[in-house]
């Protein structure tokens, strides 16, 4: 260990090393303690992982539980409007992320043959339509204009809602609603008024779909009479969240990152076949998923330190896939590099389902729009780019962006 540092008492949360890097106490941390004891707000003696090896291990290892029903969940960071946790959280049907097995085995595997990579690569043609068309309406536009709010939002939400069968035009509901959802200083009751009025829809949704099935996931599943409607209602809400969220918030802050890596973005653009290792790059630089919660159903030995049973374990994505004992020169952005074995779609059984899928439309998205926009550029300074520090997935709320020429 290279440092001392003390014990954290709360999840460092500022990007004080600047947009696209974690908080510098993290990565001080990550040196000195990878695996850490941390005094949470309310006074739990939990603990961070912050080392690529020791969170793989934690990922891979189902005796760090994703049930929330085990014990009190305590929060890393302070919550105005939120009260303490007192009890453990009640399950919801259907929402298999946060279970293990046998329930997680069972619920994810009625999903697996949909998001195979050859179901995914079927769709690549239909997303990269999505893309065009979207970037058609982007050309249309007079600069300046938010990259989040007609392009990267855009492209994941109108692929999601074809995929699942999610009427678009009901988008604004889902994401205003979802978005409540990720927002950390929002009160208990508006969080829980947000998730009703998006559960309620969705249980309406699935319903008329076991009714009148259409070509669509959602129509599949609630052709399963094994499912209930409230499992089918929290597979809904899932995949819908989980399908639009971290891959919007990839290509706003992916297209952010390019932007202040000129001799990056000039080299991808000379040379589109770089794009799909830049793809991989950029998830492991951004890990916009960073934060995951796992409590310790057992004392567990990790990383030379003793876990014990009761304890809520804190993990850093972005700190692992910057970890210098795995990658070289982690804080370089790197189109180049062989990124792959990075966690930023997790690890273990709860590895992100929809990842082949999230790679095409990354992929179909930087590429169609470093294509149709050769001299696209910020339209404010880097420093006014409001960042998404406020959610529970990172991104920029808005990019501001301009241009002067498009091609074909």
């Amino acid at each position: 260990m290279s440092e001392e540092v003390p014990v954290p008492h709360g999840l460092p949360m500022e990007r004080n090393a600047g947009p696209f890097d974690p908080p510098r106490e993290i990565t001080r941390l990550r040196a000195a303690r990878p695996v850490s004891p941390m005094v949470f707000p309310d006074g739990h003696k939990g603990w961070l992982v912050t080392g690529y090896e020791e969170v793989r291990q934690l990922l891979a290892d189902t005796r760090f539980s994703s049930r929330q029903d085990l014990g009190v969940l305590h929060m890393p960071y302070e919550t105005p409007g939120m009260p303490v946790m007192t009890e453990p959280s009640p399950v919801v049907p259907g929402l298999f992320v946060a279970m293990d097995p046998p329930d997680h085995t069972r619920l994810r595997r009625m999903h697996t043959g949909a998001f195979t990579v050859k179901r995914m690569k079927q769709l690549e043609e239909r997303i990269t339509e999505i893309v065009e068309r979207q970037l058609d309406h982007l050309a249309h536009l007079a600069p300046p204009v938010d990259l989040v709010a007609e392009f990267a939002l855009p492209v994941p939400s109108l692929v999601i809602c074809e995929l699942l069968g999610v009427p678009y035009e009901d988008r604004d509901n889902f994401q205003v609603n979802s978005a409540k959802m990720m927002q950390k200083d929002i009160t208990l009751e508006d969080k829980m008024a947000a998730y009703s009025e998006l559960s309620g829809y969705l249980a309406e949704l699935v319903t008329r779909k076991r009714a009148e099935p259409g070509e669509d996931m959602l129509s599949d599943l609630a052709g399963n009479e094994d499912l209930s409607i409230e499992e089918l209602t929290g597979i809904a809400f899932l995949l819908l969240l989980a399908g639009h969220e971290t891959t919007a918030n990839m290509l706003g802050l992916g297209t952010f990152a390019l932007l202040e890596h000129p001799e990056q973005l000039s080299e991808l653009r000379a040379d589109p076949e770089l794009m799909p290792a830049a793809v991989e790059e950029l998830m492991r630089y951004l890990s916009v998923g960073d934060i995951f919660f796992r409590y310790a159903a057992e004392d567990i030995e990790l990383g030379g330190e003793t876990i014990p049973e009761g304890s809520t374990v804190i993990v850093s994505l972005l700190a692992a896939n910057r970890d210098p004992r795995r990658f070289e020169d982690p804080d370089a952005l790197d189109i180049h590099r062989k990124a792959r074995g990075h966690l930023a779609f997790g690890h273990g059984i709860h590895q992100c389902l929809g990842q082949q899928l999230a790679r095409i439309e990354m992929r179909a998205g930087f590429t169609g729009l470093l294509r149709r926009f050769p001299d696209l550029a910020l339209a404010v300074p880097a420093g006014d780019v409001k960042l998404r520090t406020d959610m529970n997935i990172y991104g920029v709320h808005e990019l501001p962006v301009t241009w002067t020429d498009t091609a074909a």
